[in-house]
């Protein structure tokens, strides 16, 4: 069974990176979005298990002392952390992962795993990064000005991914991914392949 690829999906907090990651598990086949563990609280409309999985300050700290998380970081105050086991038998069932974390993370996670396809997605510009985070209503003023503060640091960090999308029009930025996989998916090794290239090759 061929193996499935990690999808590494960075982008500043408004930069509508959720939202397309959303549509590309709506619309292709064999492919999950990693469930990260935070310590932050539940957010309206979201649910545990679905968006996150919600755990105390101790739970997080005692997985990862027993080495659970593939990547974890403290963000605004809360912690967040991925599955190792679980990216690791995805990938190895055949599906491909998507990983929606920040530069750090990013960069953690393909020291580990050296075939993992980078994305950094952007914002059209500054101001509509900041409409778009208004627009959410659920931060205080003051959390927004850390936002956008911390998203000019964020953005610097394009140059160490292997794609770049700009989130202006999101039909077209959501086609943009959808080529990404389906171009990995082209490039995968021969074994995806194996039975029916036996059989045309005998």
């Amino acid at each position: 069974m061929a193996q499935g690829t990690l999808f590494i999906i960075s982008a500043p907090s408004g930069a509508g990176k959720t939202s397309l990651v959303a549509e590309i598990l709506a619309r292709m086949d064999n492919i999950q979005a990693s469930v990260s563990h935070t310590t932050r609280a539940c957010r309206p409309g979201e649910a545990d298990g679905v968006n996150y999985h919600f755990v105390s300050q101790s739970t997080f700290a005692s997985m990862a002392a027993d080495n659970a998380f593939l990547e974890h970081a403290e963000v605004f105050g809360n912690f967040y952390g991925t599955s190792e086991q679980w990216v690791r038998e995805t990938l190895d069932g055949g599906t491909d992962v998507i990983l929606e974390i920040d530069w750090q993370g990013a960069e953690q996670v393909r020291r580990k795993f050296a075939q993992s396809k980078s994305i950094f997605i952007l914002p059209p510009s500054k101001q509509a990064l900041r409409e778009r985070l208004n627009g959410r209503g659920q931060d205080e003023a003051e959390v927004i000005e850390q936002r956008i503060a911390a998203a000019t640091e964020e953005m610097s960090h394009y140059v160490e991914a292997d794609y770049l999308v700009v989130n202006d029009e999101f039909t077209t930025a959501r086609q943009e991914l959808e080529a990404i996989v389906t171009a990995q998916r082209c490039k995968t090794p021969v074994v995806r392949h194996e039975k029916l290239l036996r059989d045309l090759l005998s």
